[in-house]
């Protein structure tokens, strides 16, 4: 316990002290956090979808039939007509042969890479990838090989010195903390040359990147062998999926452990699901709002000194200094904006960031609103 204690006291000397703010109402532009009305600039709710009516309305229709838990695994009790129904509407507007749900995305990385990678595996990795993909990679038995972000001379000279038969390249898509998009397009044409497995995770791409929202296959033109996500973002849902061929779904179904230990997710969550996807497939402007809202605060953000240009609603401010960014954090929430400060081990230490983020939702009186705001506040802190 005293050396607990000890760890805790670090925490909080060394400014990486965390506390849990409440929400008390849904995650629109405007919301409640412990008891204060904020403009939301934090959430991956990226099209506004977790508060649709129409996802609402359909989560209801599923609560009246199905009631509220799923009772079971999915290979015991859980499986519902709705489980399989959004697994080929995933599939299909990913482009491929089929899917799989999970409860999280998280718990997708975890459950594909610890699958498929035994012990003659080599499985590159960048070093920027999620924690989830870190955890996968731990996980498997196979041998885990670091390369640096987004490097992909660095990936190349490493594949080259290794020359086993099973390799596989995992990477973000969109990287959740710098907002930057992976160099897919270089990343597939060294997995066709060296003869490797690709797998992306398309949790903050999913909705976001490419015309019609469907990812990085859209974005890239290139489709890597699995692609992995999560319906808790820009779909404004719950859980995780997986697209692959039909035999690598078949081969994850028998063998991922985080799929197969798991009660099922409940119907209602997928009938939202469900939803959002056919409301995306309808509404390419809502992908369209998003990225004019993307190059606008990016163009603020340069006006007032800020060295930004994403093309994803990532937009990570670098302050460095933790407890500079928890105090322009702290003043913002004061000015009814809610941006938190990003620290250890999220980031490097000194790294330190205020993620901003977007929705299609936001206007652009609500960008310059914020962007104002730390103009005025960022020499002070």
């Amino acid at each position: 316990m005293n050396s607990i204690n000890k760890k805790l006291e670090y925490i909080k000397a060394n400014n990486l002290y965390r506390k849990i703010k409440y929400l008390s109402e849904s995650q629109d532009k405007y919301t409640t956090v412990d008891g204060m009305k904020v403009l939301l600039m934090s959430s991956n709710n990226y099209l506004g979808l977790s508060n649709n009516e129409d996802v609402k309305q359909s989560a209801i229709e599923a609560i009246q039939k199905y009631g509220l838990g799923s009772g079971g695994s999915r290979l015991t009790t859980g499986s519902y007509d709705l489980h399989r129904k959004l697994e080929r509407k995933i599939a299909e507007f990913k482009n491929y042969e089929d899917a799989l749900i999970f409860n999280t995305g998280y718990m997708a990385n975890l459950g594909v890479i610890s699958a498929i990678c035994d012990e003659n595996y080599y499985i590159f990795s960048d070093e920027l990838n999620h924690a989830s993909i870190v955890d996968g990679c731990r996980l498997s038995k196979g041998e885990t090989i670091v390369y640096k972000h987004n490097n992909v001379k660095d990936l190349e000279n490493k594949i080259k010195a290794l020359n086993p038969s099973n390799r596989i390249i995992v990477s973000d898509s969109v990287f959740s903390m710098d907002g930057d998009i992976c160099n897919f397009d270089k990343i597939y044409e060294i997995s066709k040359r060296y003869n490797l497995l690709t797998i992306l995770d398309d949790a903050h791409a999913t909705g976001v990147i490419g015309k019609t929202g469907r990812g990085s296959s859209e974005y890239f033109k290139y489709k890597p062998d699995i692609t992995i996500g999560t319906l808790s973002k820009a779909i404004g849902s719950e859980g995780g999926f997986v697209c692959a061929s039909e035999s690598i779904i078949d081969f994850l179904r028998n063998k991922a452990r985080s799929f197969i230990f798991s009660t099922a997710l409940s119907p209602i969550v997928i009938s939202g699901a469900i939803k959002s996807l056919e409301i995306i497939d309808e509404n390419i402007q809502l992908v369209e709002k998003l990225s004019n809202n993307i190059s606008y605060a990016c163009k603020r953000l340069n006006e007032i000194g800020f060295d930004i240009d994403s093309h994803s609603p990532i937009i990570p401010i670098l302050i460095g200094d933790e407890e500079k960014a928890v105090k322009l954090s702290e003043l913002l929430l004061e000015n009814g904006i809610f941006i938190p400060a990003i620290r250890n081990p999220t980031v490097k230490k000194g790294c330190t960031i205020l993620r901003l983020t977007l929705m299609s939702t936001h206007n652009y009186e609500d960008i310059d609103y914020v962007i104002d705001i730390i103009n005025k506040y960022k020499l002070e802190i």
